[in-house]
């Protein structure tokens, strides 16, 4: 996987836009959105759960071209954790058939935008044709410069650190890792994100107060933002919004 260097990124915003209030050259380089609320969504219009998740969708474009436009470098967004497998098979087959819709009917921007996909987590668990629409999609996509979609898809932050410790640990018994030389930064490079900076900031929707299994090891001092909003009501502006709060944070991590 490419190392990503920290570099500031010109934006491409049209100069219609107002943006005056947030500072682009401050912004987080790596972004982490847990979307929660589809479902609640739904059953406060009384419609079926599925239509919640086709609107959050519609979201996801709109806020990966918010975050194209002002320069965000890496945006990973929660799409599936591993426990969403436990979801009744109708949802779950409704679920995946929106990704691979997703998936197909992005290409084109993505190639149009610059836009990089890249995937995270248990992706053999996923159905054979979706696997082949996000193969197809990474590829076509790989040398794009400009933002990295992450997706977590069939993702969780405890498997994927058992998963690093396997590793490391079948090198270790084999002689390629010494035990006294193992780091953080060695772990980092077991991770599903190898080469990525942590995440500067962790958005989630829906007002949960919790962190439900998502980026466990690489969340250690990424700040954290919740907000109310189901997901598929949560827009542009509020994101901006999110964005001028967390230039207004300071990041000692641990340091006085």
């Amino acid at each position: 996987m490419t190392t990503f260097l920290k570099k500031k990124r010109k934006r491409s915003l049209n100069s219609s836009e107002s943006f005056s209030d947030i500072d682009t050259a401050n912004l987080p380089y790596h972004v982490a959105i847990i979307m929660d609320g589809n479902g609640r969504w739904a059953k406060k219009r009384i419609l079926n759960r599925i239509e919640g998740h086709k609107k959050g969708v519609e979201v996801v474009r709109l806020i990966v071209r918010t975050c194209r436009e002002i320069g965000i470098s890496i945006l990973t967004l929660y799409a599936f954790s591993t426990e969403n497998w436990q979801r009744p098979k109708t949802e779950v087959a409704a679920l995946m058939s929106l990704l691979k819709n997703f998936l197909e009917s992005e290409q084109k921007d993505m190639l149009d935008n610059n836009i990089r996909l890249n995937a995270i987590g248990q992706i053999e668990r996923l159905p054979e044709d979706v696997q082949q629409a996000l193969h197809k999609t990474m590829s076509l996509t790989k040398k794009n410069g400009g933002l990295m979609l992450n997706l977590a898809l069939s993702y969780g932050g405890r498997d994927e650190i058992v998963r690093m410790v396997q590793e490391i640990a079948a090198r270790t018994k084999e002689g390629k890792i010494d035990p006294d030389l193992i780091t953080p930064e060695l772990v980092s490079d077991f991770l599903y994100t190898k080469g990525m900076p942590d995440p500067d900031l962790l958005i989630r929707t829906s007002g949960e107060m919790r962190i439900s299994n998502f980026l466990l090891w690489q969340i250690a001092y990424t700040e954290i933002f919740v907000t109310e909003t189901l997901w598929p009501d949560f827009g542009r502006q509020e994101f901006l919004q999110i964005l001028k709060h967390y230039q207004h944070r300071e990041r000692r991590f641990g340091k006085v």
